[in-house]
């Protein structure tokens, strides 16, 4: 097993890991995968009880990365994490690899494979549900993206969580404000975000998403309120850590050429 990392190295770590990847496969989903860098690393160093060397221990907490598309950052928060090797993250995207350019089942420490937006959300319900009905103490974390929330999808689920008092269901919301084609203020205007939540009966919270003791405070907290599921609304920056990529709507589907990845890197730090 890897040697554990404080949760504000492990963010850059996995921003590195992220460009990295991209740039090697030509891919994209950069910029979505930068701003939740921050959550995934205090999830996983703080707050997620999983065991790396046994990823379907039944005692697990389940995470469900419901934007799927940004999987680069979840693949190597999961590998630092120690859930399989490092050097596995050279394989991303490749013919024949399990690092799918959507995140895949097939990944240790991967619940569910998603990358269809408003399907995370449904399927976080009906773990929690079960969980319930099990007796189990599992909770179940499930990361969506604001443009995702324009599916009726999602919306069906936050009606019917507070309806079977899931108090084990955490919704996380990259709220960076930009989704695929445009600002989502532009697109379909989710504001206020949190009097939505609060008005289907869900306990919410807003953090700054790039601040680690406001995450870990927050969600060190749960449930808020029992009885009902919870939602952290996270304010982030799409393509955090890199002045060229932050806030800016290309970064959501370009792939960074070789002068790009190299300012990148050293913007973001390295490995070594």
């Amino acid at each position: 097993m890897n040697a554990p990392l404080d949760s504000e190295k492990l963010a850059g770590e996995i921003r590195i890991w992220a460009v990295k990847m991209v740039h090697a496969a030509k891919a994209s989903h950069l910029g979505g995968a930068l701003s939740m860098a921050d959550l995934l690393a205090v999830l996983y160093q703080h707050i997620l009880r999983v065991k790396p060397d046994e990823p379907g221990w039944s005692g697990r907490d389940r995470f469900i990365l419901s934007k799927g598309h940004a999987c680069t950052s979840l693949y190597a928060t999961l590998a630092l994490s120690g859930f399989f090797p490092v050097s596995e993250l050279q394989t991303y995207g490749q013919n024949g690899s399990r690092l799918m350019s959507h995140v895949s089942h097939q990944v240790p420490g991967v619940e569910f494979s998603t990358g269809s937006l408003g399907h995370g959300l449904p399927f976080a319900c009906g773990k929690a549900l079960a969980a319930k009905r099990r007796g189990s103490s599992e909770r179940v974390f499930v990361m969506l993206s604001d443009g995702e929330l324009d599916e009726g999808s999602n919306w069906e689920a936050i009606l019917f969580a507070p309806q079977h008092r899931l108090d084990n269901l955490v919704a996380i919301i990259d709220y960076n404000k930009i989704q695929s084609l445009g600002a989502v203020a532009e697109v379909l205007e989710l504001a206020p975000l949190a009097a939505k939540f609060q008005a289907f009966r869900w306990a919410v919270r807003e953090v700054d998403g790039h601040n680690h003791e406001a995450i870990k405070t927050a969600l060190g907290e749960l449930p808020r309120q029992p009885g009902s599921p919870s939602c952290l609304i996270a304010h982030t920056i799409k393509g955090k850590g890199v002045d060229f990529m932050e806030n800016k709507l290309l970064w959501h589907y370009k792939s960074p050429d070789d002068i790009q990845i190299s300012e990148a890197v050293r913007q973001l730090g390295s490995l070594s």
